[in-house]
């Protein structure tokens, strides 16, 4: 097997077609490791932690009064840079060795059936042909709107943004998704001065309180934050100072501008005309395999598969591939594959778990109150605040909210959000429940410990009415 990207999905594959018995290489033109290893989840949430820590000791009597500094912003900078082994992927390189996969350093690109063509680094040019299947791991681009100016001034993508050597004075963010939003109150708590420019709300996706849970606690941070505002020009004065026209014709200036508006699958560029593919048509089935490709060689997964674009989904897409072309090369498996096997990726359908790992922390898993109604199903919300002695000895005056929608036919959960500090950490009990469809009736028994944030469970089950 052959894969175009060696990211932490295109790792995953071939891990595991590797330990199904095949041989698999991976071809990679920058990092072996990918954007979550150096430039998105990892960097990120190390930007992030040192605040989230502080602002927690300052909420408990007794630290907080130790706590009376600001966060060193060259301490805070340098822990990040050893979190991405200061950009080399040399420990990355070392696992996939050992792991027993071949690497070629490269720029792959599909040539016909089964055949990728390899630029090297040198110039010259390899052809690599798989037995079994190509799979397409490249991961995903930022999705860069079309501002009149934005192509004349040296804007931050959240790439150059978490790779960030100096702290800037002021920073204007454009969009109001979950990347964006971390990054806003990753630097406001480094020192920079932050507006939020959102063409809606912030953090789409997730419950309406829940989403205001944050944007009062980004507030407090002094961030300032522009809702349904969208901009309509950008340059640089004489002084080298960022100018952003908004729509309503309100200005802001700012040293850095940073550019978070969304992602898009890194398709362009592959020959996937050389298989009868547009880049916006690869559409791969439950075990990644893209089914318009004739003989059935060709997978997508990860970001590249346009699914859901999140790390963690990636991985679990790559184990289910990388068994499904093991199995179909040993006979095992053909076409059809059935639902929640070992081959397909069943929860991409109802429980993808998403954090956003601001202060307060966001935390959901399933669907919503409107994608179930929307799929004929009939449910009931259940919400409350987080007020239970695990949050208050946690936080004084701790401010979360809860919610699980649940499927009122078949008595099960089939969506579940948590907002507050740091609740990312209730997510998992979450999903488990969806993904095995435990009955409400059985999970009246799972008792949480006391005290602990979990006790919130308990609560929501009492406020369903068990």
């Amino acid at each position: 097997m052959i894969v175009i990207g060696a990211g932490a999905i295109g790792e995953n594959v071939a891990d595991r077609v590797v330990k199904g018995g095949l041989e698999a290489i991976v071809i990679e033109a920058n990092l072996v490791g990918g954007e979550c290893s150096y430039w998105a989840c990892i960097p990120t949430k190390a930007l992030l932690r040192p605040g989230a820590a502080l602002a927690a000791a300052t909420r408990v009597q007794g630290a907080r009064e130790a706590a009376t500094g600001t966060l060193d912003a060259a301490a805070v900078l340098q822990r990040r840079t050893a979190f991405t082994h200061d950009w080399d992927d040399s420990s990355q390189v070392k696992w996939v060795q050992g792991a027993g996969i071949g690497l070629v350093r490269g720029w792959g690109r599909i040539a016909g059936d089964r055949l990728v063509d390899v630029e090297l680094p040198d110039g010259t040019r390899e052809i690599w042909s798989a037995r079994h299947a190509v799979v397409i791991a490249t991961g995903s681009r930022p999705s860069v709107p079309p501002i009149p100016g934005l192509e004349r001034v040296p804007f931050w993508g959240t790439k150059e943004a978490t790779e960030a050597s100096d702290i800037p004075h002021s920073l204007v963010v454009l969009g109001g998704g979950v990347s964006g939003v971390e990054l806003a109150q990753a630097f406001s708590r480094l020192g920079s001065r932050v507006t939020i420019v959102a063409r809606s709300g912030l953090v789409g996706g997730f419950p309406e309180p829940a989403a205001r849970l944050l944007s009062e606690a980004l507030l407090e941070d002094g961030i300032d934050i522009r809702l349904n505002s969208w901009v309509s020009k950008v340059g640089v004065d004489d002084r080298g100072v960022t100018q952003v026209r908004l729509g309503d014709n309100t200005w802001l200036e700012c040293d850095q501008l940073l550019v978070s508006t969304g992602r898009k699958p890194a398709l362009d560029e592959l020959g996937l005309d050389q298989v009868g593919l547009e880049p916006d048509a690869v559409e791969p089935g439950p075990d990644g395999r893209v089914p318009r490709v004739e003989g059935g060689w060709l997978y997508a997964v990860g970001d590249a598969a346009g699914k859901n674009l999140l790390t963690h989904q990636g991985k679990y897409e790559a184990r289910m591939c990388g068994d499904a072309i093991a199995a179909r090369a040993r006979g095992e498996l053909g076409d059809e594959v059935r639902r929640w096997s070992p081959f397909a990726a069943s929860a991409n359908e109802v429980a993808v778990p998403r954090v956003a790992f601001t202060d307060p922390e966001l935390a959901a898993v399933g669907r919503s109150v409107e994608e179930c109604e929307k799929a004929g199903l009939k449910v009931r919300a259940v919400e409350l605040e987080i007020d239970v002695a695990g949050a208050s000895l946690r936080a004084d005056g701790y401010p979360g909210w809860a919610q699980l929608v649940i499927d009122e036919d078949r008595q099960v959960i089939v969506g579940a959000t948590f907002a507050g500090q740091d609740v990312a950490e209730l997510l998992h009990a979450a999903t488990i429940a969806i993904v095995g469809e435990v009955p409400l009736s059985r999970l009246w028994h799972a008792v949480p410990a006391y005290p602990t944030v979990s006790e919130v469970w308990l609560r929501l089950l009492e406020a369903y009415g068990l």
